[in-house]
């Protein structure tokens, strides 16, 4: 946490924020001064008690973020609440471990609407609101692992990529207009909910610049850096959070 108010008077949603890295996020950006709303589909209390603890401010809405419906109705009440929105922290995904010669169609469609269709969603509801103010921060959560190119994972690979040639794309049409959109990308990090191997956290770990495991708090401040006016002339980027794993 920081005594800083970077963020005074920004509205803020994140995605995926009742836990893990979404937590952290949240978190951060409420003790910076931001009001924030976290959507998700798991239980948001215990986020919501520790922002409120530090004297923040948040907002809880479940939502489905592939949901045309739910990410709609999480507009609504960002707005009714709070007001339209300045930061959008996308980082609600999945990563289901299928090989692709077991992998159905139906497993493909499910994730990548869950960690690549969001995003179009997600965007095309908060976007307009920063456009006509002349000010947004967008930051979308892709991966290592499409550096990596990491077998048993063909979708969630290919949807992290995607990630990063939407928000390539998305900023060349809003950095005019006072809107960065950028992708964050981290390693493997370890979580509550984080289910790989214990043993996959000491190989990546092993494979670093800096040999220890990723936590949560190691992003949160990337974050606030790339939803700041400090990065106001930064965008269309994918700034890789991984203590050196990947280095080119």
């Amino acid at each position: 946490m920081t005594a800083t108010r970077r963020h005074a008077g920004r509205v803020a949603v994140v995605t995926g924020g009742a836990a893990g890295i979404g937590q952290a996020f949240a978190e951060r950006l409420a003790a910076e001064g931001a009001r924030v709303a976290i959507a998700d589909v798991g239980d948001a209390e215990q986020t919501l008690e520790m922002i409120a603890a530090a004297g923040g401010e948040a907002l809880a809405v479940h939502c489905d973020v592939s949901s045309e419906d739910d990410v709609a109705a999480l507009g609504a009440a960002v707005t009714e609440r709070f007001g339209p929105a300045d930061i959008l922290v996308h980082n609600a995904g999945i990563y289901p471990l299928v090989e692709f010669a077991e992998m159905t169609f139906e497993q493909w469609r499910a994730l990548m609407a869950v960690n690549l269709d969001s995003n179009f969603l997600l965007c095309r509801e908060f976007l307009p609101a920063m456009r006509s103010r002349s000010w947004g921060r967008i930051v979308c959560l892709s991966s290592t692992a499409f550096h990596a190119g990491m077998g048993g994972m063909v979708h969630y690979v290919a949807s992290k990529g995607g990630i990063i040639g939407f928000v390539r794309a998305l900023a060349a049409e809003v950095g005019e207009e006072g809107v960065t959109v950028n992708a964050l990308a981290p390693s493997l990090v370890r979580t509550q909910g984080t289910t790989a191997d214990p043993r996959a956290f000491e190989a990546v770990a092993a494979s670093q610049a800096i040999k220890r495991t990723q936590l949560p708090g190691d992003l949160d401040g990337a974050l606030s850096f790339l939803v700041s006016d400090d990065a106001a002339f930064l965008t269309g980027q994918t700034l890789v959070v991984d203590g050196g794993r990947v280095r080119s």
